[in-house]
Order: structure tokens, then sequence, then C-alpha cells
């Protein structure tokens, strides 16, 4: 399986609590800041999630 490396382009200010802690448990906290996870359901779960708020990239 690949890894989805995840990157915050906007910011959580006026967004819903679920929403900003689905990005803290990706393990984001500033607009920029990247992380890479394993491409799995649940991560895609999450990304759905915050799909407005992140960019998302194939890393082998």
């Amino acid at each position: 399986m690949s890894d989805l490396k995840i990157t915050q382009t906007k910011s959580v200010i006026s967004e819903k609590r679920n929403q900003r802690e689905t990005l803290r448990t990706l393990g984001l906290r500033r607009i920029g800041q990247s992380t890479v996870r394993p491409d799995n359901p649940q991560v895609r779960g999450m990304i759905r999630t915050v799909a407005h708020l992140v960019a998302v990239e194939e890393v082998d």
C-alpha cells in the first residue's frame, strides 16, 4: 500500500468542532504543515471530513 501526504491549506477558524478534532487526529496544527499517513479506509474517511481544508497527494 502507498502512503498519503496530507497538507493543511486552510484555517480551522469558524469550522465545526469535529473538523478541528479530525485535523488534530491527522497530526495537523497549522497551515502549510504536512504529514504522511498510510492509505487505508480510516484515513480516507478523515480526509473526506476535512477535504475542503487539506490537499492530498500519494507518496510511494
